[in-house]
């Protein structure tokens, strides 16, 4: 049960529900313990000749309002039971969700998106069975089985009783050793699952790719090898059913034939009547379900417990990223940035991306960071978001180590516009007003539309059929390049916020498009503090101060004409970049 205790909280909040239920099942099984009485005694008055057609319409209709007892019973624990494992199901996933939304980016990284979906779907599932039909299975037989013999007992005695119960020793070795195996091949199968549901998702998010490179029948053939793979670990699972169900059906069949033989010839002795041993088969035809349930039950139980601790390695992951218990109470930022001889690796690398980094930004600057791929432009952005933690007391924002401002206030203080701008399937105003405003109350519709002129991207908007209610395609797929830069730009400058980060989000506009979403900018920036990334010049020569930076290291600094005197690399992307602008005029 350890796997269980995860939901411990849920279990005890809907405790009522699951007593009722067990209730419910208790008053099922004593009143199915009454009609075999009831049958060895009709058997016994009419082989006595002591019972008219009335008496006969008696038992009959004692035995109809049993039956109906009985399904209205049924209907209770199947609400109480099944529907409180339905609630379950709903209580984890929202929890699985809530608990991945927490996490960092770093366990993104390292945990693919198919196997995340097989938790959310399969895995959730078995756990849903286990606490619904699997405990009423395992609840049902133990009363079952308890009556049952302390009846059979009481009917024919402990010499006949003992006899039908010598194979249970049996059950309990087999139950045992094909426990732990089904428990280990369901673990299998959930991997396989989940590598398959991965396939199928990153194909069909580069299914454009895989269509470019004419690549179709090189990806059937990987998921046809994963398909087979989740053949093959269903299969071995299912052999290993195919061989323990039918087992345990066996051991209650010998169960069966013994009471039959001994029985038999205990009536024939006359030690028992022939209504008692009518109704000690009738009570022994009881005892079929729950040992056949018994497999059942332990075949559910171990899918619920491997499913579970697959859930429980993900919920006890602890984010990378959370507030410390020294957080500050600050609700503002003013935007003062402070870069302190900052150093930084990735977790799970060894070389430094970013080496002593040490630069200062005031309230209502803009500093702008250029440099070759892979200097770490990114990475400062990231750091500021506090998508990776740097050391403490290295990056300052109004004076105060970032690692004491509360996530919440941080990330809504900033505007953040990244490299590869991801838009929901959702329409165009839901995708620019997807923060909301810090009420809670959505963006008006003159908001959206400003915010989308501030970003040169209103024209193109209204352009569409439906305008802002224009349905987006996955990731944005329906719209271009440079629209889906626009529309992000949209999203970061509508939260009005004090710092805005830039990373190379104009890199997929033309240099018109550029100069008239900079000359909207210009009056924005102007009462925030901005950082650029770009790999354009013409995107930033009008910084306060421009930074380049070359293998982690700021190695150049200051304004768009004094780099240019030096000469140094700042000059040298500089003439690349004419040289490329006046080789495509020339080509035009």
């Amino acid at each position: 049960m350890k796997p269980f205790l995860t939901l411990r909280e849920f279990i005890y909040a809907h405790r009522r529900e699951y007593l009722l239920g067990i209730f419910w099942v208790f008053f099922v099984d004593l009143l199915g313990l009454v009609t075999p009485r009831l049958l060895g005694h009709l058997i016994d008055d009419l082989k006595a000749g002591g019972l008219d057609k009335a008496g006969v319409l008696y038992y009959v209709a004692l035995i109809l309002g049993i039956a109906v007892l009985v399904a209205v019973s049924r209907y209770y624990w199947r609400i109480y039971i099944m529907g409180t494992g339905r609630k379950a199901e709903i209580w984890l996933r929202d929890r699985f969700y809530a608990h991945l939304q927490k996490l960092s980016p770093n366990f993104f990284n390292h945990h693919k998106t198919g196997d995340l979906m097989a938790n959310a779907t399969n895995d959730l599932n078995a756990i849903r069975m286990t606490l619904g039909p699997g405990l009423l299975s395992a609840v049902d037989p133990t009363f079952v089985l308890t009556f049952t013999i302390l009846m059979m007992l009481y009917t024919v005695g402990w010499k006949l009783t003992l006899f039908a119960l010598l194979p249970m020793p049996v059950m309990v070795i087999t139950v045992t050793l094909f426990g732990r195996l089904i428990h280990k091949r369901f673990g299998e199968v959930q991997a396989a699952f989940g590598s398959l549901t991965d396939r199928v998702q990153e194909n069909f998010a580069g299914v454009r790719v895989v269509k470019t490179f004419v690549q179709e029948d090189a990806e059937i053939a990987k998921f046809t090898a994963e398909n087979t793979n989740n053949y093959n670990a269903n299969l071995r699972l299912i052999q290993v059913n195919g061989i323990y169900n039918p087992l345990v059906q066996f051991v209650g069949v010998l169960s069966f034939l013994i009471a039959l033989s001994y029985g038999g010839i205990l009536v024939v002795r006359g030690e028992i009547t022939l209504g008692e041993f009518v109704a000690f088969n009738t009570y022994l035809a009881l005892m079929t379900w729950p040992m056949m349930a018994i497999g059942f039950v332990i075949n559910l139980y171990q899918r619920g417990a491997a499913s579970m601790e697959r859930i429980n390695e993900i919920l006890h992951t602890e984010p990378d990223i959370a507030d410390a218990p020294s957080t500050l109470e600050k609700a503002t930022l003013e935007g003062s940035i402070e870069f302190n001889r900052l150093t930084f690796t990735y977790p799970g690398t060894a070389t430094p991306v970013l080496k002593d980094i040490t630069f200062r930004i005031e309230p209502g600057q803009t500093v702008a960071l250029i440099g070759r791929t892979g200097s770490g432009k990114s990475t400062i952005l990231n750091l500021l978001l506090r998508l990776y933690s740097p050391e403490p007391g290295q990056l300052l924002l109004d004076g105060v180590d970032i690692r004491s401002i509360p996530l919440a206030t941080l990330r809504t203080e900033i505007g953040y516009v990244p490299q590869e701008n991801f838009l929901f399937s959702k329409t165009i105003r839901d995708n620019i007003g997807f923060a909301g405003q810090p009420s809670g109350q959505p963006f008006t519709q003159e908001q959206i539309e400003a915010a989308a002129a501030l970003a040169q991207v209103h024209g193109n908007i209204t352009d569409f059929p439906h305008s802002y209610d224009t349905m987006l395609g996955e990731r944005g797929v329906t719209l271009s390049g440079g629209q889906k830069q626009r529309v992000s730009l949209a999203r970061a400058v509508i939260k009005n916020p004090k710092i805005l980060l830039l990373d190379d989000s104009l890199s997929a506009v033309d240099t018109h498009t550029e100069e008239e979403i900079l000359r909207g900018l210009k009056q924005v920036m102007e009462n925030r503090t901005s950082l650029i990334v770009a790999h354009r010049i013409s995107t930033i020569q009008e910084a306060d101060e421009i930074l380049v930076l070359d293998q982690g290291q700021i190695v150049e600094r200051g304004r768009h004409d004094d780099l240019l005197a030096r000469h140094g690399i700042y000059y040298e992307i500089y003439q690349k970049q004419l040289l490329e602008e006046r080789i495509a005029r020339e080509v035009d």
